[in-house]
């Protein structure tokens, strides 16, 4: 894909990506007034996708609050927290991630495509994170990438609204383009015509519509399950997600500090590492992602649990998935075997300078 393409896919902020040709960072001032301004939907229907994106997490918060003070007992509020760091995150990056955006794997039929999409509940529209993380792969930690490290914390944090959209001034043949990137999920997109009107590829109608069936369907799943106890602790705890997930970047790159460890960070291209915990409860080993970011695993080592992997080969078993790419076994070659190579001889020169008598 054309570099120049994906310098133009996203709408630049007020205050631009760069000054002096340098990545310019902007105030918490500048921030706030653009995040206001996006948050705006009087002012232009187009924002109506940034809107969103804040107003499905606070939907969650009532099932919350219905929880806490009607239906709150340890076991539930441990199911509702697994659901959120487990779940939901183990089939975000199953779908958003993996396929979504890498196309690591490919589905042998629309249903099984349909299942995995509808898996949880559904908070974030594909189109909001496929194009913008290819441009954060394309421009990893410089001018453009929408959800850049040294941007901060609240750079992160509300890159979906500062950052993230599409641009509104896209050409046909880019628009085009740009649906091309989310149109293997299933997206009904907009007509050109469309899109100048609403300023996203898909339609405020049927989004809207997919999402409220998917969150009626799940309610009535759970509460099948157990009760409106169960089904508002899921609900309610899957806001720790809907915002969690927003705050990653900024952690999963070292807070623009370089914590990459020798022997578990391998890929040097940025300050990406590897976090046990998001990687054990979803599988996203973000180093290794970043070193091979259109496999099926992100697991490369035999400690790094990988969830997201575990549910794709579950699904190729069911014939779901017609095949995968998976970098395993050359990553092994050239990255870790020979560091354990080097490893191993360092340390066994180490002792021998160690038991080597004393110079006279």
């Amino acid at each position: 894909m054309s570099d120049n393409f994906l310098q133009r896919v996203l709408a630049p902020p007020p205050y631009g990506w760069t000054r002096d040709s340098k990545f310019y960072k902007p105030t918490v001032r500048e921030m706030l007034s653009h995040w206001f301004a996006r948050m705006n939907l009087f002012r232009d229907r187009r924002n109506w996708l940034a809107v969103s994106g804040w107003a499905w997490p606070v939907a969650l918060l009532p099932f919350a609050v219905v929880f806490f003070t009607q239906y709150f007992s340890w076991t539930l509020a441990l199911a509702g927290f697994a659901y959120a760091m487990v779940v939901l995150g183990t089939v975000n990056i199953v779908w958003l991630h993996r396929f979504g955006t890498h196309r690591a794997f490919t589905f042998s039929h629309p249903l099984y495509r349909f299942v995995i999409r509808n898996l949880t509940i559904r908070i974030i529209p594909e189109e909001v994170y496929i194009v913008s993380h290819h441009v954060h792969h394309t421009y990893s930690e410089q001018a453009g990438d929408p959800y850049n490290v040294h941007g901060g914390r609240l750079y992160c944090l509300l890159a979906a609204e500062l950052h993230q959209g599409i641009a509104r001034d896209l050409s046909p043949a880019d628009y085009a383009r740009t649906v091309s990137l989310v149109a293997h999920t299933g997206v009904i997109a907009n007509s050109y015509t469309q899109f100048q009107r609403w300023g996203s590829i898909c339609h405020p109608g049927w989004t809207s519509l997919h999402f409220a069936l998917n969150w009626a369907f799940w309610y009535g799943a759970l509460f099948l399950i157990g009760g409106h106890g169960l089904a508002c602790a899921i609900f309610g705890m899957s806001a720790i997600w809907a915002v969690g997930i927003r705050d990653f970047n900024f952690d999963a790159h070292g807070g623009g500090k370089d914590k990459r460890r020798d022997g578990v960070d391998f890929h040097r291209g940025d300050l990406s590492i590897n976090q046990l915990f998001a990687g054990t409860v979803s599988g996203e080993w973000h180093n290794n992602h970043h070193l091979y970011p259109s496999g099926a695993r992100s697991g490369f080592l035999w400690w790094q649990l990988d969830t997201a992997w575990w549910l794709i080969r579950l699904v190729k078993l069911l014939g779901g998935v017609s095949s995968y790419r998976d970098f395993k076994e050359r990553f092994l070659e050239k990255h870790y075997r020979p560091w354990a190579k080097q490893h191993a001889e360092l340390l066994h020169d180490a002792v021998i300078a160690q038991k080597a008598p004393p110079p006279r």
